[in-house]
């Protein structure tokens, strides 16, 4: 292996779900091309099975938004001046920062100062706000890797190298081994007469405050109307009371860590904006987008946010395809008028899940370069 660290010392830093998801794929990769190497940081349970050293877990800096953010500012400085003396203590020359660009931007500066290599994987995304910024990443960020191809187009407008390395999801779902449909309903006691309406209201605390009861209620009328069974994808790292509290119908489903099953099997998804709306694309799941952050955080980003679309199965298509209920639009009676329709109208429904081909297409690309590969070559 070529240039491999004489500190073998990396620094990690993951700070959502999906990003513990991907920075658990790309330690075992590395691992398994040098175990000599190791690694420490904030990462998740998935990151830690890998082989991560956690100094922070990543269910503590579960937050976001402007008033979340403010709230948590005492931790948030503590944690990045312990991670910093952490660094300086262990002369830490490399660092791996994943997504999460609140927090990995501001540390990035701060690494170079300290001449620590950055390597940043999933790349903030400018090109929906802030893309005055992407000059200033330039000077922070030495090794870009990007998870969309049209991201390599707009990096190199501002002089910056990306690399295309392809969606971990990709992969992750073709070796993915399905539990049988007929295992699955019986192991969690499912109506195999009943086709599933599937709920994924989003892996932080706030999200399931704000997003979750309006939801359920749409889900309520339409299970009603269309003879449906209502399942949530819970997140593992939220505790079912938060979720409970809404639930008045004992007959709802409540399943942590099967979300592809959910995605395979079910009928019909109403989605929080993020990964989970990736994934049931590349499923062809048709579903619709939600989403609902606090009044100011919206404000903010409304200002911010250059695109007329934030879901990103309409943004990989570049076109759109997801019906969106952001904000004040995310109202229960608006989502059973919408979802009713195309259950009434079979065509509707079966154009949208034919439209839903066209995301992996766009992914699923054969030329990208190998991520770990990539790193390892590049650690100093």
């Amino acid at each position: 292996m070529n240039n491999i660290s004489t500190n073998n010392k990396i620094l990690i830093i993951a700070g959502e779900d999906s990003g513990d998801l991907h920075g658990s794929s790309l330690i075992s990769e590395m691992l398994a091309k040098n175990p000599n190497l190791e690694f420490y940081g904030v990462g998740g349970n998935k990151m830690i099975e890998a082989g991560l050293n956690a100094i922070f877990n990543i269910k503590d800096f579960s937050f976001l938004g402007v008033t979340e953010v403010i709230k948590h500012l005492p931790f948030i400085m503590k944690s990045k001046k312990i991670l910093l003396n952490f660094v300086k203590t262990n002369q830490i020359k490399n660092a791996i920062l994943i997504d999460y660009p609140g927090f990995n931007l501001n540390f990035a500066k701060t690494l170079k100062k300290y001449k620590v290599k950055v390597f940043y994987y999933i790349s903030p995304q400018l090109w929906a706000w802030g893309q005055g910024r992407a000059k200033k990443m330039k000077t922070i960020i030495d090794r870009l890797f990007v998870l969309f191809p049209f991201e390599v187009k707009f990096f190199q407008k501002f002089g910056i190298v990306a690399e295309f390395v392809g969606h971990p999801l990709i992969k992750r779902i073709k070796n993915y081994e399905f539990q049988s449909k007929e295992d699955f309903f019986e192991q969690y006691n499912l109506d195999i007469n009943k086709e599933i309406l599937l709920l994924m209201p989003g892996s932080r605390k706030h999200e399931i405050e704000l997003i979750f009861e309006e939801i359920l209620k749409a889900a309520d009328i339409l299970s009603k109307k269309y003879n449906l069974q209502i399942v949530v994808a819970a997140a593992s790292n939220i505790s079912i009371e938060n979720y409970s509290k809404f639930i008045r119908d004992s007959g709802i489903k409540l399943i942590s860590n099967k979300n592809y099953e959910l995605q395979k099997y079910s009928k019909f998804g109403i989605i929080k904006s993020g990964t989970s709306t990736l994934e049931a694309g590349l499923f062809q799941l048709p579903y619709v987008s939600v989403y609902k952050t606090s009044f100011i955080t919206y404000l903010i980003a409304k200002f911010l946010i250059k695109m007329e679309t934030i879901s990103l199965v309409n943004i990989v298509a570049e076109k759109l395809i997801i019906t969106e209920f952001i904000q004040n639009d995310l109202k229960s009676e608006k989502l059973v008028n919408f979802i009713s329709d195309l259950f009434e109208n079979p065509e509707k429904l079966q154009s949208l899940k034919n439209n839903l081909k066209i995301i992996e297409e766009k992914l699923d690309v054969p030329n990208a370069t190998n991520l770990a590969e990539s790193i390892l070559q590049g650690l100093v």
